[in-house]
């Protein structure tokens, strides 16, 4: 009999449950041995809920198991790099979630340990394996699009500031507020649906309108809460980019965890020949010409049951089998966290800057 593949998971808030409930429905070639979280009664609560025996509230004990295969790092953004790093320097391979890390820097150290212990290094950026994204990434290959030659992200929302007061909020724990926390699945999604893996430059402004003064502000939920009143608020919750990609593509940021204007969200894409506009919870719509006209086009395609979580489960796996290269690699979540870095740079400079790749 084979043996299974030997997960660990380290952080079991929401996401950390969420990956645990993915392995545990479409991986059946892997099972979880261990969890670590430093909330003794969260711990106890999800290893008897999984089933899981090995307990842990030090992710080093954890990682120091012969048996481990690999590591979920699931933890809030400034633990990524040292949980990530000593993973692999174990020998652990390694499924980070989504920012890498607080900068680039750090994401250099972590892509650098994951090459040179040889080991896989997956990033979570889970809205790539969405049935819209995959479509619309076959259509960029099949060269549908022609010439792309602008990318437009807008990621409102109305009110939607998570965790006020805690480490959402706390720059030395999250690295920044909207930007880095929600549009990074989408400045990921332009990246790898368009390849426009070496952007050149971002002029960019962030503001705190609504985080100046926590107790004014008004929300009918919040995730990761409730409020702080006495905690810190020193990140951004707005901000407008303008980024310049290879050639003479470019791409547009508009994204707010609160801003008084209606939610929305959708990504578009402008190309010589057709362009698209999806994630906004419509049908997916081609805009192009059909038989000599312009004409707007809704392709049909199977939506049911596609469970992306699960989808990059089952595509870890694989590549911890030697089957196909992580779908998400530390590579790109370099060049992720160095756009980012250069977003908030140009906020502070008020200037045009480079997006310097280390």
């Amino acid at each position: 009999m084979t043996r299974k593949l030997q997960y660990g998971i380290v952080g079991l808030g929401t996401i950390g449950t969420v990956h645990a409930e993915a392995i545990r429905a479409a991986v059946p070639e892997a099972e979880i041995c261990a969890f670590c979280d430093v909330d003794g009664a969260r711990l106890a609560e999800k290893a008897d809920r999984f089933g899981v025996k090995g307990r842990y509230t030090d992710f080093r004990q954890m990682i120091g198991r012969a048996d481990l295969d690999a590591v979920y790092v699931c933890v809030p953004n400034h633990l990524h790099r040292d949980v990530a790093v000593e993973a692999l320097r174990a020998g652990r391979n390694v499924f980070c979630e989504k920012p890498m890390a607080l900068n680039a820097a750090q994401a250099r150290e972590m892509a650098d340990a994951a090459s040179k212990a040889g080991k896989v290094f997956q990033l979570g950026m889970v809205n790539r394996q969405r049935a819209d994204s995959q479509l619309v990434k076959q259509y960029v290959e099949e060269g549908f699009f022609g010439d792309i030659y602008h990318v437009n992200i807008v990621l409102r929302r109305h009110r939607g500031i998570p965790g006020m007061g805690g480490w959402f909020t706390t720059k030395a724990k999250s690295g920044g507020g909207c930007v880095i926390d929600i549009s990074v699945h989408f400045l990921d999604l332009a990246l790898w649906l368009t390849g426009f893996w070496k952007p050149r430059t971002a002029s960019a402004m962030d503001y705190a309108v609504f985080g100046r003064d926590m107790k004014a502000y008004k929300y009918v939920s919040m995730w990761a809460g409730p409020p702080d009143y006495e905690g810190t608020f020193d990140v951004d919750d707005y901000v407008a980019a303008f980024i310049r990609l290879p050639g003479r593509a470019t791409m547009k940021l508009d994204v707010a965890w609160a801003v008084n204007a209606r939610s929305e969200t959708y990504i578009e894409i402008l190309g010589s020949k057709a362009g698209v506009r999806f994630m906004d919870d419509k049908p997916l719509t081609l805009i192009t010409e059909v038989g000599g006209r312009p004409a707007e086009v809704v392709p049909q395609f199977q939506t049911k049951d596609v469970k992306p979580f699960e989808i990059q489960a089952r595509k870890f796996a694989a590549a911890l089998r030697g089957e196909a290269e992580p779908p998400a690699t530390a590579e790109q979540g370099v060049v992720m966290m160095a756009l980012l870095d250069a977003v908030y740079r140009s906020g502070a400079e008020g200037r045009e800057v480079p997006v310097d790749l280390p």
